[in-house]
């Protein structure tokens, strides 16, 4: 099986795109109840770092893409572009400015949960960088959002499955990065604990709705890539046992083919092409997190790879995806080192 890796010149590519983007402030899709009349401003008003790529969680995700690719390669042609987008971005004043967003009473839900996962993602980037300026900087801003998730967790009596941003699968995976890197014990016990709350009895998993017409992740996958990053090996692996019994007949086989795109023009439609990089992104996780000799390994990174054959082809080209698509194809093609 031949693997597509994460080479210079793809990196590059990528980064390009992401730097044509996110200080592009429209067009844009804003996010923002309005209390009064005052409280309407353009989006750079409104959030001096992530107003461009078309929305706000866009613009984090695609800032932690740019990180990750300077950090994984710091000599590559995009660094210096890069790294002056950040040092002009992650200063004090325009940190301070995000920070203020969320304590308005409109913006309590604000970007929860995904958004919220993105800037811990982010957050937790730069704190891997040997120079950790614009970690600091940002770090007022990803403690009001780790804090978010504190007081909110006990409150969620149930989780969100569906296949778009709302799905707390995915905000616990990505909170769990941040907690680890900032030895904050207590916010892994909480994640932990409430990923076995939420998911702990599920079993027999039949992916039936999957997928749905504007799913960018798929509920099952991004399921289990929460419990294998939240759990040790020994409970992950008898909870995936049960979860997806059959997988070594390859069902559910939804989960197995690539999702169909009619029109990229059309924003919801394009989330399928972000759900045959996010399937990738789980299948490989998967993949690499069972035993040498399990045979489910090997159809996790087959199922990893046909989807990514599929997904990479489709990062640029119509705005509609070309804003947010490639960070979801450095996360297929292994964002861990």
């Amino acid at each position: 099986m031949t693997t597509t890796r994460l080479t210079l010149e793809l990196a590059s590519h990528l980064a390009s795109i992401a730097l044509g983007h996110v200080r592009r402030e429209y067009p844009n899709n804003v996010d923002h109840a309005l209390a009064g009349p005052e409280d309407a401003r353009t989006p750079s008003e409104l959030h001096p770092i992530f107003y461009g790529s078309y929305d706000w969680h866009s613009c984090v995700h695609s800032h932690w893409m740019l990180a990750r690719l300077l950090r994984r390669f710091p000599d590559f042609a995009p660094a210096a572009d890069i790294s002056a987008l950040f040092d002009t971005q992650f200063v004090p004043d325009k940190v301070a400015a995000e920070c203020a967003y969320f304590t308005r009473p409109t913006a309590r839900g604000f970007k929860r949960p995904y958004g919220w996962g993105w800037l811990m993602k982010l957050a937790t980037e730069l704190a891997l960088h040997s120079d950790d300026r614009w970690g600091c900087n940002l770090a007022p801003l990803a403690e009001i959002i780790a804090q978010r998730f504190r007081d909110f967790l006990p409150l969620l009596t149930y989780p969100v499955r569906v296949g778009t941003h709302f799905n707390t699968a995915f905000g616990l995976r990505m909170a769990a990065d941040y907690a680890d890197v900032t030895k904050d014990e207590a916010l892994v016990k909480l994640l932990r604990e409430t990923g076995l709350r939420w998911y702990g009895e599920d079993s027999d998993c039949p992916a039936w709705g999957e997928p749905s017409g504007d799913d960018f992740q798929s509920s099952a996958l991004i399921e289990v890539e929460c419990m294998r990053r939240l759990l040790p090996p020994e409970v992950f692996l008898p909870w995936f046992d049960r979860f997806l019994p059959r997988l070594i007949e390859r069902k559910p086989a939804a989960l197995f083919r690539p999702a169909t795109v009619t029109d990229r023009t059309d924003g919801k439609i394009a989330h399928l092409d972000g759900l045959n990089l996010s399937r990738a992104w789980c299948w490989r996780s998967l993949g690499n997190a069972l035993p040498a000799n399990d045979g489910r390994r090997t159809l996790a990174l087959e199922a990893a790879q046909n989807h990514l054959s599929v997904g990479l082809p489709h990062t640029a080209g119509d705005y509609m995806g070309e804003h947010w698509l490639a960070s979801f194809a450095v996360l297929a093609l292994g964002d861990e080192d």
